[in-house]
């Protein structure tokens, strides 16, 4: 029952849609440009640089929000955390009131990993940032994410358990990025290195 409750509160939080809050304020339908997608690379793309940071620093606080609550409300719970921010990150991606299209996951992500380990938030970003900068592939971020931050956990606290939860969410988000390695393999995607250049260091 416990854990019910915090699947619900994963959920709620992670559904909430700053993208779409932004898109409505801006009269710009980000479904119906870009790439299509409620997340804060579409946001970046279609709205500008300063709403995309904003959509993604958000993204990350709700899935952090729905861990921390979690943990609070339930420390008896051992996996209440990962519970918390696999759900948020699934009402991310699933939004109900959206009719199940949401961002794809990445962020949200990311604000988990930031309030299971704190310290690790920033390991995994430095390592993904590298791997993403080096293949000169935005997709890279994303699934270099994925595949470490299981092994990196289990690596680091012993519990096998997490892992089949992590790497569940793991393949959930890679699986919603497909697309985006479609693009990659056909080498449409746009390159990271050009794009900082030309775009984020003006």
């Amino acid at each position: 029952m416990m854990y019910i409750i915090v699947v619900i509160i994963g959920y709620l939080l992670g559904m909430l849609s700053p993208a779409a809050l932004l898109s409505r304020l801006k009269k710009k339908d980000l479904r119906k440009n870009g790439s299509g997608n409620l997340g804060a690379t579409n946001t970046m793309l279609v709205l500008g640089k300063g709403y995309g940071v904003l959509v993604m620093l958000l993204d990350v606080g709700k899935a952090f929000l729905a861990v921390r609550l979690s943990m609070y409300l339930f420390p008896e719970l051992r996996y209440a955390g990962i519970v918390a921010g696999f759900s948020a990150v699934v009402g991310h991606i699933y939004p109900f009131y959206m009719k199940f299209r949401g961002g794809k996951g990445l962020a949200a992500y990311g604000g988990m990993v930031l309030a299971l380990k704190p310290w690790m938030f920033p390991v995994m970003l430095a390592l993904c940032v590298a791997i993403m900068v080096i293949t000169n592939q935005g997709v890279a971020m994303a699934v270099s994410a994925c595949v470490l931050y299981p092994i990196l956990y289990v690596v680091c606290t012993g519990d096998l358990g997490a892992l089949l939860l992590l790497a569940a969410l793991s393949v959930l988000i890679i699986i919603n990025h497909r697309s985006n390695l479609e693009e990659a393999a056909q080498k449409k995607q746009i390159k990271v290195r050009e794009y900082v250049k030309e775009h984020l260091l003006r």
